[in-house]
């Protein structure tokens, strides 16, 4: 099951229960900002979720997924290519 559009596994992030978020697929705006680039970008282009697109692993969630402070040294991108084998 698809739990977000860049790859995390929101049912394994700290953040799901602590601030009620239902993971990007089911919420318009992320709890943390007004609005997250990969989610703005998947959802323009009609991709259930990055894995999809023409342009993956694009510059963009590579940026996210190797963040000195907030990424997961790429897990999400591994993530999204098991997902396209379901």
């Amino acid at each position: 099951m698809v739990e977000s559009r860049c790859g995390i596994l929101c049912s394994e992030c700290e953040y799901k229960e602590k601030m009620n978020c239902k993971g990007c697929v089911n919420i318009d705006k992320p709890f943390w900002g007004d609005s997250c680039r990969v989610k703005v970008c998947c959802e323009s282009k009609n991709k259930e979720h990055c894995g999809l697109c023409n342009d993956f692993p694009c510059t963009l969630l590579k940026e996210f997924a190797y963040d000195e402070n907030q990424g997961d040294n790429g897990k999400r991108i591994e993530q999204c290519k098991k997902w396209c084998t379901l």
